[in-house]
């Protein structure tokens, strides 16, 4: 059903199925999967594409110009992936490229009032509170929960399964498992909850303990993260959990949230 009271751009292509509620809008180039739902007032910018089951609630704008000085106009885009909610006045913008471009994955829910900045990815299952502001550039992966209120910066990397509870502003990397909260960012603990319960491939009870035997020597030894490593590749058996811990820690090379400046080497 599309309302005579909504805009939709005849170069926009809507699959089978879709809602467009009076008052939306429906941009050039756009691309509307299957069964998804556009509440009023709702913006579908151009060159955004939104996967099947989608819903997008009142006052969202999907696929905003970047903002960005780099951008010179070019024609940037935007993907959403199947079974995602965008609740209400949330902003998510383009990439600032004409590749690449800002991706939010599959059954990811972005609450009320967030803002996904330019380049974001966001790889899927993740959970965005309420207000939640992230900065240009940022990588989520899968399975994430940041609550509500927090702040990310521009270019920060946050871990699979990671928690970030409300009001925390995340200026580095936030390695996979962990809990951080508080300002400055301090690591919290392993977050078992959501590792044995939420994920796909639930992790065993000798998986999370293996997770806290590593953020022990990384967060709790007082030697700095070089050593933290090469401790926890003598400690702990090699396992999916070790390995993408010290895979993440190398790829940020070594600059992590929640670590002194002079540990960090």
């Amino acid at each position: 059903m599309i309302s005579p009271l909504a805009h939709v751009d005849p170069a926009a292509k809507i699959g089978q199925g879709v809602t467009i509620h009076p008052f939306a809008f429906v941009d050039r180039d756009a691309v509307v999967g299957d069964n998804c739902e556009i509440m009023p007032y709702a913006s579908i910018c151009r060159s955004t594409v939104l996967g099947k089951n989608v819903k997008v609630y009142q006052g969202a704008v999907v696929g905003a110009d970047p903002q960005d000085f780099r951008w010179k106009g070019e024609n940037s885009i935007c993907t959403i992936g199947d079974n995602c909610i965008i609740r209400e006045h949330v902003i998510i913008n383009r990439g600032f490229r004409e590749t690449h471009g800002t991706v939010i994955g599959a059954d990811t829910i972005i609450c009320a009032d967030s803002h996904v900045g330019h380049d974001c990815v966001i790889d899927g299952s993740c959970v965005l509170g309420n207000g939640v502001t992230i900065a240009g550039g940022v990588h989520i992966e899968i399975g994430s929960i940041l609550s509500s209120n927090v702040v990310v910066h521009e270019g920060s990397r946050i871990g699979k399964f990671a928690l970030i509870k409300g009001g925390t502003r995340i200026s580095s990397n936030v390695p996979p498992y962990t809990i951080m909260a508080h300002n400055p960012a301090t690591y919290y603990g392993v977050n078992n909850v959501v590792m044995e319960r939420y994920s796909k491939q639930p992790f065993t009870p000798e998986e999370i303990d293996d997770v806290a035997k590593a953020y022990r020597h990384i967060y709790q030894t007082q030697t700095s993260t070089f050593n933290a490593l090469k401790r926890i590749e003598a400690d702990i058996e090699p396992s999916r959990v070790r390995d993408e811990i010290l895979n993440f820690v190398r790829g940020c090379n070594l600059r992590i949230t929640g670590i002194r400046v002079d540990l960090a080497d």
